[in-house]
């Protein structure tokens, strides 16, 4: 609140009441009119200092007391004139009475706007809920004043109910438009909001975080709040906050602020702020490490081999081990099918291996010891969150895959930090029968965006996305189920196929089950659906792919070919071209296919030569008469 600096700019002001008053004493013109001066600015006076010993809000202080200050300068000015009788003073004051009646109104003025910073700072403190009204500063910007109050609220309440009610009148504010929440924090309005996420009670935790989140509109303010300490404040709820919900909107919170200024996602994961978020999102998604074991997870094989080894021969142990690991892949596979008596015989095991290793820690009890698994699944303390509403539960997830989504776009050491955790099975679990439609939609959004910095990052995708991981395999067997759905109108849909599109380089030559879907999303569908799967496939058949022959042939066996020649005579002009390029690289790899030939590609190819807006287009410019030559290499007796 009221520092050193702001206690000396309301000296200047006190010192010129002072003197104004003084002045007035020796005047000798206009008495009247001096000695009404002076009364109003002893009141000022009387008030300044009343300010001078008060906790006051710094940024309308210094507006107020900028303005206030030249207002007594020009009062000293004019009571200084009338102190001689002669001809000189005499000229300045040819129409007083003008001058003063302005003067008088000033000061009054003057009055309103410190009676009004009294009012707005003490009322945070008193039983006083009144309507405060609006100063006569605000006479040309009304809407700074509607938000110094909440803000000064925030610094001065002396209870957490107006401090929430302040942050609820924030929160409203800051979603009318963009202009109020740069005001909130030009005006110093994210400290008090951080203090409040920090200390405050559920409700206002609640109304501080959504307010925050609702600032986080440009880089510049995001930025701003970071400076703040935004990161630190929200890891510390996402952590350690008793409320759920709460730190659904901390999550919801995280993701604005990562959607809207870049900068700030390596702060957040400086702030561990994705291990957070992964717990939250794990947490009644993969409760068991049991029941989908990632195959990195090799302290945990180690230990179901020992525990099976303790109960079996050495010769049933190891085929025991190798059919429960068979099993998990399984069920990593389809996560949430029905695998009971699986499920249960690993189950047992893993109730072995924490058996065995209670004999070594006899210091921890068993229940001891399962609260401790889960704590470190979940990457903070969850006790009571059981008991939490399911709309909450589920608003919890959807904001955690939110902010996970925001925060991978387009960053490569946190999309390796989220792969390398368990989110990638909760987004598998998640996506295949999320507890909602935002869950799901978020879940393939990260998801999305994950797949694409893969795209461009070898080690990324040679670490997350290996054909023998059994994570990503449930990954792709999502993706791969919502695209054979291909149902009309579904959100999912364009996330999976682009993401599938951008893991094209991860699928081995057998790999073929992924082409037949996609070239199926070529037909009679939505155009953007139809450009996506043209895209992702693309990407398959591209020559920067190692198998661009084995995938185009794929293509052309899926029935792609008559598919792709009606894209690019029927289509938009955007999806003409992408569908150019894809005919153009399964032209190029396997001129010599029967498919082509009885699609009739190469007159497409040659009237597509002629369209100007195609061959404008920088790859088609190279690639068009590539394909075109190559084609009429090998079918040039067809078409006699």
């Amino acid at each position: 609140m009221m520092g050193d600096g702001v206690k000396q700019i309301l000296t200047k002001p006190i010192q010129l009441a002072d003197q104004v008053t003084k002045a007035v004493d020796d005047a000798y013109l206009c008495k009247q009119e001096c000695f009404e001066i002076k009364s109003k600015t002893e009141r000022l006076a009387t008030l300044l200092r009343q300010a001078a010993r008060a906790d006051l809000y710094e940024r309308p202080t210094r507006r107020i007391m900028d303005d206030t200050g030249q207002v007594l300068e020009k009062a000293l000015q004019l009571v200084l004139r009338c102190r001689s009788a002669g001809l000189v003073k005499r000229l300045f004051t040819l129409n007083p009475g003008t001058a003063f009646k302005k003067m008088s109104s000033q000061l009054e003025n003057s009055i309103g706007d410190v009676s009004w910073l009294l009012r707005v700072s003490a009322a945070a403190s008193d039983d006083d809920d009144g309507y405060l009204g609006l100063p006569p500063i605000a006479a040309n910007e009304p809407i700074l004043c509607l938000i110094w109050e909440p803000i000064a609220t925030l610094h001065t309440a002396s209870t957490l109910e107006k401090r929430c009610d302040a942050a609820a009148s924030l929160v409203s504010l800051a979603r009318d438009n963009d202009r109020y929440g740069k005001l909130i924090i030009e005006e110093g309005g994210v400290g008090p909001l951080l203090r409040l996420v920090k200390e405050g009670k559920p409700e206002g935790q609640e109304y501080a975080a959504r307010a925050l989140g609702l600032l986080g509109r440009d880089p510049e303010s995001v930025e701003q709040m970071v400076n703040a300490g935004a990161c630190t404040v929200f890891a510390k709820v996402l952590k350690e906050g008793g409320s759920m919900r709460v730190q659904a909107v901390v999550a919801e919170a995280v993701s604005e602020l990562a959607a809207h200024g870049p900068s700030c996602q390596d702060m957040f994961a400086k702030n561990n702020v994705i291990r957070l978020l992964v717990g939250h999102l794990a947490f009644e998604t993969v409760q068991e490490h049991s029941k989908y074991t990632i195959a990195s997870q090799n302290k945990l094989i180690h230990s179901i081999a020992a525990a099976v080894a303790t109960t079996n021969n050495s010769n049933n142990s190891i085929a025991t081990a190798s059919s429960n690991q068979d099993d998990d892949e399984r069920r990593i596979n389809h996560p949430m099918g029905n695998q009971h008596s699986a499920k249960n015989q690993m189950h047992s095991v893993v109730q072995s291996t924490m058996a065995a290793k209670s004999n070594t820690c006899p210091k921890n009890p068993p229940q001891q010891q399962q609260q401790q698994q889960n704590l470190s699944l979940a990457g903070q303390s969850i006790k009571g969150r059981e008991y939490e509403d399911p709309e909450t539960k589920l608003y919890m997830k959807a904001m955690a895959a939110k902010a996970l989504w925001k925060l991978a776009r387009g960053n490569a050491a946190i999309c390796k930090s989220i792969t390398e955790s368990k989110a990638l099975l909760c987004f598998a679990v998640l996506l295949e029968k999320g507890p909602g439609e935002e869950v799901q939609y978020n879940s393939a959004m990260a998801l999305m965006e994950i797949a694409r910095v893969a795209e461009s990052d070898a080690d990324l995708r040679q670490s997350a996305f290996k054909p023998n991981s059994p994570a990503a395999r449930a990954v792709v067997d999502q993706m791969l189920r919502v695209v054979e759905l291909g149902e009309p109108g579904s959100p999912l849909l364009v996330p999976c196929v682009v993401a599938l599109g951008c893991l094209a380089r991860t699928f081995r030559a057998t790999e073929t089950r992924v082409i037949g879907p996609l070239v199926g999303l070529l037909d009679d569908r939505e155009e953007y659906v139809e450009r996506a799967a043209t895209v992702a496939l693309t990407k398959f058949a591209c020559t920067e792919n190692y198998l661009h022959v084995n995938h185009a042939r794929a293509i052309l066996e899926k029935g792609g070919a008559k598919h792709l020649v009606q894209l690019v005579y029927l289509g938009e002009q955007a999806m003409q071209v992408e569908a150019l390029k894809l005919l153009c690289y399964v032209a190029q790899h396997v001129p010599e296919s029967e498919a082509l030939a009885e699609a009739n590609v190469l007159p497409v190819l040659e009237w597509a030569s002629k369209q100007g807006f195609m061959v404008q287009d920088p790859t088609l410019d190279v690639l068009l008469p590539e394909a075109k030559g190559r084609l009429e290499l090998y079918q040039s007796r067809s078409r006699h």
